[in-house]
């Protein structure tokens, strides 16, 4: 493991806004990489950045220091001045050897996250090691250091509930209207056009629901929301004659104050007197309590969404000691896996030797006795030759992994 590197820069030790720096745009990525990869005899790297960290791994004889750090940051020439350079040299976290490999792997099964158990990163992982290897940035070694990770990954996602039980209130909000068992075509009103909602709109168009009315303060708000969505956009004024009827109305405002008072729902209702749904991801809550005393509602909010998802943050962190037995269980399998390998790329010239042995006898130390045989004899020195050369390559490669695997 002696060639395994990584420099990362995570947001444990560098404010999220000042990572924005080390992002280096797709379009420049390849050329820099190559250059740093020319500049510091560099075999293997490849480049991640994710919305909390930036990380180079990379396989080298390099002694990685704070110095050589420093020096790779501005050789990468990314409008860095040296006083930024030192400052994110110190912040750098140096990982080396079986050390390095723990770090990757901790990383693709989501353990260094800052939300745990988020299987994006290991897409993430993956398709910044495909671009560097496209790009003939990476090698044979990086490659088996990816199979390793990838494979941690997975029985980390399979074998332990980290990431089974969301934590954002947008996918348990979700989930209970998934169990309410709506029909697609259900009118869906959307009150507030911000973050909020315009994420948990994008899980209903995913699964389908299709017939929505968005209402936010800023009209061009929510005609862009609506646009996205192939539903109708109005202001906020218009809820109070909005006669169409709905099923779930979804809201998140800054309000201060309820914006569905009693006497807006009783026109939304526009006299249908069926069990609707209200999910209320405000805080405060958008919906006046009376209504909930009033009227039959399905009533999902943002408090006890809350409470949800830090019990499940809570599970997820129960569930690191499983998961750090597992990425071990891998890198004890991996390393003589890893001897293996470099044992069969060093055996590589063996029947190349071998080869060169067997004409060097034959065209030149034996050439005179092999003119004078006769044919069946040559058939004969033939065959026996064939069946040397085969068993002298295949000794020695069977010695040599018996040996590593013994070690």
């Amino acid at each position: 493991m002696k060639y395994l590197k990584v420099i990362a820069f995570t947001h444990k030790q560098v404010e999220l806004k000042e990572l924005g720096k080390l992002v280096v745009c797709q379009e420049d990525l390849t050329p820099k990489l190559q250059q740093i990869k020319d500049e510091f005899n560099i075999p293997e790297i490849f480049y991640l950045a994710t919305c909390n960290r930036v990380a180079f791994v990379m396989a080298t004889e390099q002694n990685i220091t704070k110095d050589f750090a420093k020096k790779f940051i501005e050789s990468m020439e990314i409008g860095i001045c040296s006083h930024a350079s030192k400052y994110f040299a110190d912040a750098a976290c140096i990982f080396e050897e079986q050390e390095a490999l723990n770090h990757l792997l901790r990383m693709s099964c989501s353990l260094e996250s800052l939300v745990v158990g988020e299987k994006e990163i290991l897409a993430q992982v993956r398709k910044a090691y495909e671009s560097a290897r496209i790009a003939g940035l990476t090698g044979d070694y990086l490659r088996m250091v990816m199979n390793c990770a990838v494979k941690a990954a997975k029985e980390v996602y399979t074998y332990t509930n980290i990431s089974k039980n969301p934590i954002s209130v947008v996918s348990l909000a979700y989930r209970k209207l998934k169990d309410l068992k709506l029909c697609t075509n259900a009118r869906v009103i959307i009150i507030g056009a911000g973050e909020t909602n315009r994420n948990i709109s994008k899980y209903l168009q995913k699964h389908k629901y299709s017939n929505f009315a968005v209402f936010n303060r800023t009209l061009s708000k929510a005609q862009e929301l609506a646009a996205d969505l192939n539903g109708e956009a109005y202001d906020l004024e218009a809820l109070k004659t909005y006669n169409k009827g709905f099923d779930v109305i979804i809201t998140c405002t800054s309000a201060t104050q309820p914006i569905i008072t009693t006497e807006i729902y009783k026109s939304l209702l526009n006299g249908e007197t069926d069990k609707k749904t209200i999910v209320d991801l405000a805080i405060p809550n958008d919906t006046a309590p009376e209504i909930l005393e009033q009227y039959p509602v399905n009533f999902i909010e943002v408090h006890s969404l809350n409470e949800i998802a830090q019990k499940n943050i809570q599970e997820r962190y129960q569930e690191l000691v499983h998961a750090e037995k597992i990425i071990d269980q891998n890198i004890t399998e991996f390393l003589p896996q890893l001897k293996q390998r470099r044992v069969e790329l060093a055996m590589r010239e063996v029947p190349i030797k071998i080869k060169e042995i067997r004409q060097t006898a034959i065209n030149s130390v034996f050439a005179e006795e092999v003119q004078g045989m006769d044919e069946q004899s040559r058939l004969i020195l033939e065959k026996v030759m064939n069946y040397m050369e085969k068993k002298y390559i295949s000794v020695p490669m069977v010695m040599a992994k018996e040996i590593m695997m013994e070690q």
